[in-house]
């Protein structure tokens, strides 16, 4: 195997167990920071080896038992935790007089549980709000600097601050690794929420690389989110976190092409929906309600992500009636991203230039400076009314702000069909 192709299954693996590796060794060490080492030595470990040996058959395990074996050197090294340092010797031995050659993993329920530990560990209040969410997607969401960087519209170096002061505090603070209990607990529901969402946002419109979509991120947002919902099973906000997941996530199959390329909402497929994920997200959504969560801002992005999953075609959706949702939501948790949200709502209701105007007035705001789908939604908005030169601009300045390929691509795309249509005379 080239190192090119060792290199590709490398980060592919890394993407998908990093956090299991490093919520298993946080509980083992009680420091995230350690662990996060440990884990990242691992993965230098596989980097040199696999592409000389082959990838193992349990590629997770042995970054497991290696990331392991690195925190017994590491104990060692330092004459530390003594007790611990036998502990963890006496399972590498079992491991190895067993025959696992060291590749076994934990149970899948004992990594769930270490998972969301360290879920509230990152969102300890200790920690600033900012701070927390950064943590969480690093040491959970596998996200990079960078991308957590475009996910808050700030610079890659002030979550570089963020995320490692975050590590210094909670080890000066020794944080339990523990999933906290009453006033506690929903002190940091919040943020744990947020986290988790924002996992799941990465993964179902990735900010930047040559994938569109990262199933994977998904994938584990959603299970985190199912063991979260039954840990506070009385939690409408909860609930509503996990409808919208469910039903955003149904259209994953209809959202890219053969080639990777992205498909719009509007152009889709809706026969390829997961029906059994939407029925799961409208359960979940009209439990929220029943608890009195009906007007929580996850409980409402559910709703407005039903008004699509209710409509079996784009012509039949209730943009009036999701446009009103929109309304709800940018009073109570008004943003400048759920304000762009609510322009597009307001354009397919009641025209386009309705959605302009509201567009136009996020044009000053600072933190839609660097924000792609600003322009490109403009674009549209100006594509529709004719205005077409004006939306040519938009698409380019769209498709360079955009970290991601296949998104830079569709808007390239779209930049073209004005180009022609421009030099047909039609503008």
């Amino acid at each position: 195997m080239s190192n090119r192709e060792a290199s590709g299954v490398i980060d592919a693996v890394w993407r998908m167990e990093a956090a299991k590796v490093i919520a298993v060794l946080t509980r083992m060490v009680r420091d995230v920071g350690l662990a996060e080492e440990l884990a990242q030595d691992a993965l230098v470990a596989a980097l040199e080896r696999w592409p000389e040996s082959g990838i193992p058959d349990n590629p997770a395990a042995w970054l497991m038992a290696t990331a392991k074996h690195r925190a017994i050197d590491h104990f060692r090294r330092n004459k530390l935790l003594e007790r611990k340092h036998q502990e963890l010797a006496r399972e590498m031995k079992s491991s190895e007089e067993s025959g696992m050659a060291n590749f076994e993993m934990p149970e899948e329920d004992e990594i769930s549980d270490d998972l969301l530990r360290l879920m509230f560990i990152c969102c300890h209040p200790v920690l600033a709000r900012e701070s927390r969410v950064a943590l969480a997607l690093r040491m959970l969401g596998g996200l990079t600097t960078q991308e957590i960087a475009r996910g808050f519209l700030v610079p890659e170096a002030t979550v570089a601050q963020r995320i490692v002061r975050a590590k210094r505090a909670l080890n000066e603070a020794r944080v339990p690794f523990e999933v906290p209990h009453g006033a506690d607990r929903n002190e940091r529901l919040a943020s744990v929420l947020e986290v988790i969402y924002r996992v799941f946002n990465e993964g179902y419109s990735a900010t930047a690389g040559e994938d569109w979509l990262r199933p994977g991120l998904c994938e584990d947002a959603l299970r985190l989110g199912r063991i979260l919902a039954e840990l506070e099973p009385g939690e409408a906000e909860v609930h509503g976190l996990v409808a919208l997941m469910a039903i955003q996530a149904s259209r994953a199959r209809a959202r890219a092409g053969p080639e990777g390329e992205p498909i719009l909402l509007l152009e889709q497929d809706r026969g390829r929906w997961d029906q059994l994920l939407i029925r799961r997200g409208l359960a979940a959504l009209e439990r929220a309600e029943r608890l009195g969560g009906a007007r929580g801002p996850y409980a409402l992005q559910a709703a407005i992500a039903a008004c699509h999953a209710r409509a079996g075609k784009a012509e039949e959706t209730d943009w009036a009636g999701m446009a009103g949702l929109y309304d709800v939501l940018a009073q109570l948790k008004p943003s400048p991203v759920v304000e762009l949200n609510r322009a597009v709502a307001v354009a397919m209701a009641f025209g386009p230039a309705a959605g302009l105007e509201i567009v136009d007035a996020l044009l000053t705001e600072p933190t839609l400076k660097a924000y792609h789908l600003l322009p490109s939604v403009r674009g549209d908005f100006l594509f529709k009314l004719g205005r077409v030169a004006d939306a040519q601009a938009e698409f380019a300045r769209a498709a360079a702000l955009t970290g991601n390929a296949r998104e830079k691509k569709l808007l390239l795309g779209r930049a073209q069909v004005c180009a022609e249509k421009l030099e047909k005379g039609e503008n």
